[in-house]
């Protein structure tokens, strides 16, 4: 629950660390936060302070007064506004800037400070801050201008940079219709040429093909007259086989013919020479040399003998009746 908030002002005497002592009127937010439960105790804590404004003035004039001890005069002219600030509620430990201070005597709040005025409290200090006003002012202006130079600069770059990319994107689109152009042209050489090539390739194709027709065709009429060749060969060998077959059987039959001739020629001859001789005859003339070798064996004083050309060989238990017989 908050009580208030209220305004509050006060004058605060510092001096620099080069001595330069000025008067700074200082304005303060406050409130009193008083928690909801056991709201009796801190009512009454409110009132344990009797005169609260002035010990917080005081409080935060010292410490206003111990932190501006340690800067120069120019660094607190150029961060006033934060280095109070910093003053009053302090630092987190990551270096921000709190935004309240309490005290919890009274659960007093201050959630704001600001510098109303700086007025210099000796001549030798207001010349000082003139002069930094005057160079403030200074760096201001000459800030200014850079930045109004850089910003003129900076549009003419863009400026330029507008024209630059413009040019390019006029030269890119340039280009480009160039390209569509040399596009279209190379499609119509290539129609062209295709065209051109397609005929080429259909007439070298039909006279490829007219040329194989004629040299199947021929090849054709080769093989048909070389079938026809082949089968007047054939059957002119077959026709001089069977002449030739022909002939032999003939001349074989002629042979037969002559042999059975000869044959009957020297049987009638030899039937004929044995019809003249007789039978008694050619008996006598069979018998005549066995009787006249056995003669002369007989002559020599051999008992039983066996004629032997040498070359032949003789089964003797075969012969051995016939040597007997002969023994007898």
């Amino acid at each position: 629950m908050l009580l208030g908030p209220r305004f509050s002002t006060d004058v605060v005497v510092v001096e620099t660390a080069d001595h330069a002592r000025l008067s700074l009127k200082l304005s303060y937010n406050w409130h009193f936060d008083v928690p909801r439960e056991n709201n009796t105790d801190a009512a009454a804590a409110i009132f344990s302070v009797p005169d609260f404004i002035g010990d917080f003035c005081k409080a935060i004039a010292s410490r206003v007064r111990g932190n501006v001890a340690q800067k120069t005069f120019d660094d607190f002219h150029k961060n006033s506004a934060d280095l109070i600030r910093a003053s009053v509620f302090g630092k987190e430990d990551d270096g921000t800037i709190r935004n309240t201070l309490r005290f919890k005597s009274n659960n007093l709040v201050i959630t704001n400070i600001d510098i109303q005025s700086v007025e210099p409290v000796d001549s030798k200090t207001r010349d000082a801050l003139q002069k930094s006003v005057q160079l403030a002012i200074e760096i201001t202006t000459k800030s200014q201008e850079a930045s109004a130079r850089h910003q003129a600069e900076k549009l003419e770059q863009e400026a330029r940079g507008v024209l630059e990319r413009q040019k390019i994107e006029d030269e890119s689109l340039a280009e480009k219709s160039r390209k569509n152009l040399l596009s279209l042209q190379s499609k119509s050489m290539v129609v062209e040429s295709t065209g051109q090539a397609t005929a080429e390739a259909s007439a070298r194709s039909a006279a490829q093909k007219i040329e194989g027709q004629a040299k199947v065709k021929q090849a054709s009429q080769n093989a048909e007259a070389l079938r026809t060749k082949s089968t007047a060969k054939v059957n002119n060998l077959k026709a001089s086989q069977e002449a030739e077959i022909a002939y032999q059987k003939e001349v074989n039959r002629l042979e037969i013919h002559k042999a059975t001739a000869l044959a009957d020629i020297e049987a009638d001859k030899f039937k004929s020479v044995v019809d003249s001789i007789g039978s008694a005859t050619l008996q006598n003339i069979a018998k005549s040399g066995p009787e006249s070798q056995k003669k002369l064996l007989s002559g020599l004083g051999l008992t039983s003998f066996m004629i032997t050309d040498g070359t032949t060989p003789i089964n003797l238990f075969n012969k051995s009746s016939d040597i007997h017989g002969a023994k007898k």
